[in-house]
C-alpha cells in the first residue's frame, strides 16, 4: 500500500466527504485519510514503511487479539493471524473475537472479518492452525503450505501463545532464523496495567512464566546462560505479583469446567492446564498494545533515525 499526499481525485480539503464519496472504490487517498492521525504522528515516510510491512501474530486471545488489532489500526499493511481455537463464552471479558453470535467460530476468521472492516486495504491472512514444531516452518514462511509461502518471511512476529512448549519453540525458531519477535509473559492474575514493563526476555523479573521459558530456552535451545548476555527478544511483563484464582459460587462448588465449543482436542485443553487464572481485559489488552508498540516503533526506527528524527530504543522500565 502506498500513501498519496496530493491526489488529483481527492475531495476538497475544505469540506468533508459526501456519502457518495465515502462509498468510492478504495484508493491511495482513502488509505491516507484513514490513517491521517497516525501519519501526523510519524510522517509520510514512516507510514509508507508500515504500509509495506508484514507482521505475524500467533495466539489470538486476551493479549494477541488486541495486539493484532493495534497493528491493523496503526497501518501495518499485511497481518497474518494464527490461532487454532474457537471462540468460547468464557473469552468474553478479554478477547476481541468474543462477541454476540460468534461462539464456536474460529477466532482467526472472526478477527480477519473484523480487521478487513477496519481497513479494507489491509492484507489479512487467517491461519487456523496450532503452532507447533510440525507447523512452525509453514506458519513462519520457511516452507510452502496453507500458511505463508516459502521464503515469505514476516518482518516481525508477536508471540501471544499461552502453551509453554509451543511458546519456547516459536521463540527459538525465530531466533534461529533471524526473524524479530516480541513476546508476552504471564498476564493472568493481575489487576494493574500501570505495572507493565518491557525488557529483554533474559532480564524480566517477577514473572514465573518468563522464568520457566528462560530455563527451557537455555536447556533445550542453547540460549545464553544467566549472566552471559541478552536473548535479543523484547518481552512484556508485569511487576505486579499475581493473584491466586478465587473459587466462585455459581458453579455449585464443582470447580471450573471446560465449556469450549470444540471440546477436548488434545492440543491446549483447559483440563491440561494446572491452574485457570483470573484475568482482566484492561490488563491483557495493555499487554497486547505494548507488544504492538514494540513492533511499530522497531519497524519505523530506521526511518525516524534519518536526520531530524529520533530513533526508537526499546524502553526498559
Amino acid at each position: 500500500m502506498e500513501i498519496q499526499t496530493t491526489p488529483s481525485s481527492a475531495p476538497s480539503a475544505a469540506r468533508a466527504e459526501t456519502p457518495a464519496e465515502s462509498r468510492e472504490v478504495e484508493n491511495a487517498y482513502r488509505l491516507h485519510r484513514r490513517f491521517d492521525r497516525m501519519g501526523r504522528l510519524i510522517g509520510d515516510p514512516a507510514m509508507q514503511k508500515l504500509f509495506a510491512s508484514h507482521a505475524v501474530v500467533i495466539g489470538l486471545g486476551g493479549v494477541g487479539s488486541w495486539a493484532a488489532e493495534s497493528l491493523v489500526r496503526a497501518g501495518v499493511g499485511r497481518v497474518t493471524i494464527v490461532d487454532f481455537d474457537q471462540v468460547c463464552i468464557t473469552n468474553t471479558n478479554r478477547q476481541l473475537a468474543a462477541i454476540g453470535g460468534k461462539v464456536g467460530e474460529f477466532k482467526a476468521e472472526v478477527l480477519a472479518e473484523r480487521f478487513r472492516k477496519i481497513n479494507p486495504q489491509v492484507r489479512i491472512e487467517a491461519v487456523v492452525k496450532f503452532y507447533s514444531e510440525k507447523t512452525s516452518d509453514e506458519i513462519l514462511g520457511l516452507t510452502s503450505g496453507s500458511g505463508l509461502k516459502s521464503g515469505d518471511r514476516p518482518d516481525y512476529v508477536i508471540d501471544a501463545i499461552d502453551n509453554i512448549t509451543a511458546k519456547c519453540h516459536l521463540l527459538a525458531a525465530c531466533r534461529a532464523n533471524g526473524i524479530p519477535v516480541a513476546t508476552s509473559t504471564g498476564s493472568g492474575g493481575r489487576l494493574d496495567p500501570t505495572q507493565l514493563r518491557i525488557a529483554d526476555l533474559a532480564r524480566t523479573e517477577f514473572d514465573p512464566l518468563a522464568r520457566a521459558v528462560r530455563r527451557i530456552l537455555r536447556e533445550k535451545y542453547a540460549f545464553p546462560r544467566a549472566g552471559e548476555g541478552d536473548f535479543g527478544i523484547q518481552a512484556v511483563y508485569s511487576g505486579e505479583p499475581s493473584r491466586d484464582p478465587v473459587e466462585l459460587a455459581y458453579d455449585g462448588g464443582k470447580g471450573f469446567k471446560c465449556v469450549c465449543p470444540q471440546g477436548q482436542n488434545g492440543l491446549n485443553d483447559c483440563d491440561m492446564k494446572n491452574l485457570i487464572m483470573g484475568n482482566a481485559g484492561f490488563v491483557t489488552a495493555t499487554f497486547g498494545n505494548y507488544l504492538a508498540s514494540i513492533v511499530v516503533r522497531t519497524l519505523i526506527a530506521p526511518v525516524l533515525a534519518q536526520p531530524g528524527a529520533e530513533a526508537f530504543r526499546p524502553a526498559v522500565t
